[in-house]
């Protein structure tokens, strides 16, 4: 048990400050934890799904869960998270004490704010739960905290109906101005899409997908995009610019992993002729390879190559900067898709909240695969997008590179809560602060 464990690293003492025992090469990111080397590792094994509640509309997990395993879960009860990220493999904790967004974010939020109840172990060994009502400083705190005022050990969320198909409409995009507003009208109809994103293929064209769930289907243009035969999700996207707009229906289940199989773009990088229908057809089931295998058999030259020619980055932009950032993310890196993912921030307290007192419309930015901007060298094109996403107001998900120093990193995220929970709880001992774990010094 968790909280025996922390228990006995107060009786030996607390000589050294603790994390969790996963090994790094286990998680999503592409860089493993090399900090976990030089403090007390605490196993934390909580893999399952604990119940679900259709009476009041509640999922209670443990935070290794992972999104594949819910949705294979609840999808068939006719059920799913409000907030449901993509990748098959991240897990309920990782989107918790990190950050968790999907299509759906611009309605509902980021996954942060579809929990409602979180069970943590504390420095002291004590067990304590934390919501909006109860121990309410703790509960906005520990969002972004990545597991630096407690362990998590269980986490409540609330379910929403689900019906057994998406309903995808394709709108190809040929100028930014239109990319743009376009963009915006969908994220704000007042009849309300429940999913939104955009896929940008080059400085001037995109393809903007909206989605609602339905029951009622055309057969014809049913596409069921999760088999393994099937073309990569965004060069599937990609052929209405020239097809022009188009319409199909999608398994719930299916579009939630659209992009799992192809690592959204990154797997082009890593299997050149991944989509190549031959290829697919007799070895399309082997992929995408887990990132964890990925990572734990990359020797040091292939870690080398990814950082130097390969980006990796998300950043959160308010919806008004959009355009601008867009035109920063071509000259700085011209990396080909961006994905477009539209979220409210909403105005509660904690580390991320709009720099005005009122919810605001924000924009992830996700760049993957090889800049082929001629200016492009890892640190410093980071530090300037770094420098520019503070000027806008915005935030760097920190799954990824950072090269944020300390001050730099206070003014993007807002402290003052958090330094009073870890002053109050006495974390200073126990566990290292959020910078210490995620700036590049402390990762490999």
């Amino acid at each position: 048990m968790i909280f025996f464990q922390v228990r006995k690293w107060k009786d030996d003492g607390s000589v050294v400050q603790m994390c969790t025992a996963r090994p790094g090469w286990s998680n999503i990111s592409f860089r493993s934890g090399i900090y976990k080397k030089n403090l007390r590792n605490i196993e934390v094994n909580l893999f399952d799904i604990l119940s679900v509640d259709t009476t009041d509309e509640v999922l209670h997990v443990e935070p290794l869960a992972s999104m594949g395993q819910i949705t294979a879960f609840l999808n068939p009860l006719g059920w799913t998270l409000p907030v449901l990220p993509e990748l098959d493999d991240l897990t309920v904790g990782g989107l918790i004490m990190g950050v968790g967004i999907e299509t759906s974010s611009h309605k509902k939020g980021l996954f942060q704010h579809c929990c409602i109840e979180f069970e943590l172990v504390l420095a002291d060994g004590s067990v304590v739960t934390c919501s909006k009502n109860e121990n309410t400083d703790l509960f906005y705190s520990v969002p972004w905290s990545y597991g630096t005022l407690g362990f998590l050990v269980s986490a409540k969320m609330k379910i929403v109906p689900a019906k057994k198909y998406v309903k995808v409409e394709y709108m190809p995009v040929h100028t930014t101005n239109s990319m743009v507003e376009k963009f915006e009208e969908e994220c704000k109809k007042p009849s309300g899409n429940q999913f939104v994103e955009c896929l940008v293929y080059s400085q001037s064209e995109g393809v903007i997908m909206t989605a609602n769930m339905t029951d009622e289907v055309e057969d014809d243009k049913v596409n069921c995009i999760g088999r393994y035969y099937k073309p990569w999700f965004f060069k599937h996207v990609e052929e209405f610019l020239k097809k022009g707009p188009a319409v199909e229906y999608i398994p719930l289940r299916h579009y939630y992993h659209r992009h799992t199989r192809s690592i959204f773009w990154e797997l082009q990088d890593i299997i050149p002729f991944g989509n190549n229908p031959i290829f697919r057809y007799l070895c399309g089931w082997m992929v995408p390879p887990k990132i964890s295998f990925l990572k734990l058999t990359q020797g040091e030259t292939i870690k080398r190559m990814y950082e130097r020619f390969q980006i990796i980055q998300d950043m959160l932009v308010p919806m008004k900067d959009l355009k601008e950032s867009l035109e920063v993310f071509h000259k700085e890196t011209e990396v080909y898709p961006l994905w477009l993912c539209p979220f409210m921030l909403y105005n509660q307290p904690g580390m991320v909240h709009p720099a005005t007192e009122s919810d605001e419309m924000y924009v992830d930015i996700g760049a993957y695969g090889t800049p082929k901007a001629e200016t492009y060298e890892t640190v410093s094109t980071t530090r300037r997008l770094e420098a520019f996403v503070r000027s806008v107001k915005g935030f760097q998900m920190l799954y990824a590179d950072s090269y944020l120093d300390r001050n730099e990193f206070h003014e993007m995220f807002d402290h003052s809560l958090y330094d009073k929970m870890r002053t109050s709880l006495n974390c200073k001992s126990a566990f290292p602060e959020v910078y210490d774990k995620i700036n590049r010094k402390a990762r490999a």
